[in-house]
């Protein structure tokens, strides 16, 4: 099961202009360079500030798994922030993203109708005012805002067609997500 932080994680790396740096020595140092220092590095990865300093120095090359995806994965949240602003800004007010979603997708009507969860495979570009709600559900944090705003853009795009169906529909549940993915 993959989560809507994860896909808009991808998303974003798409978006760099420049690989992120991947040796152990020169994630370091980036990360050094950003916090400002060897020992709030220390504290973000939960290692040593002498381990730190050793990275840095290209003393120790190759970390341990964990401690090496920490480190990437702190990179990559760090990496070119202006250039992930202007995405996400253009996709907010101008471009809008698509979704690819599999998933198990429900929903409340009234009585007398289906509305129990089935999977749906699912492909739709969603407007610019639907993709500003997720990343605005991203930037507030929690899995939970970032499921609830693509369920909406789903009840929004695919159940009601823009407010041409469906207008009784309540809410669309979206329940074991198996696949979703973001692109521009």
């Amino acid at each position: 099961m993959r989560s809507v932080g994860d896909a808009l994680d991808g998303l974003m790396e798409k978006t760099f202009t420049r690989k992120p740096p991947k040796s152990a020595g020169a994630q370091m140092r980036f990360l050094v360079k950003q916090l400002k220092g060897t020992k709030a590095v220390a504290q973000l990865l939960g290692i040593s500030q002498r381990t730190v300093e050793r990275y840095v120095k290209d003393q120790l090359r190759k970390p341990r798994p964990d401690l090496a995806g920490r480190m990437a994965g702190e990179v990559r949240k760090r990496w070119q922030p202006r250039v992930r602003q202007k995405a996400k800004q253009a996709a907010a007010t101008s471009q809008g993203v698509m979704i690819d979603v599999r998933a198990q997708l429900g929903y409340a009507a009234p009585a007398g109708t289906t509305d129990e969860a089935r999977e749906r495979h699912l492909t739709l570009a969603l407007p610019p005012h639907l993709a500003g709600r997720i990343f605005d559900a991203q930037e507030r944090g929690g899995e939970r805002q970032m499921r609830q705003a693509v369920a909406d853009a789903l009840k929004e795009v695919y159940f009601q067609q823009r407010g041409t169906r469906a207008a009784s529909l309540e809410e669309v549940r979206m329940l074991n997500v198996e696949h979703i993915e973001f692109d521009l």
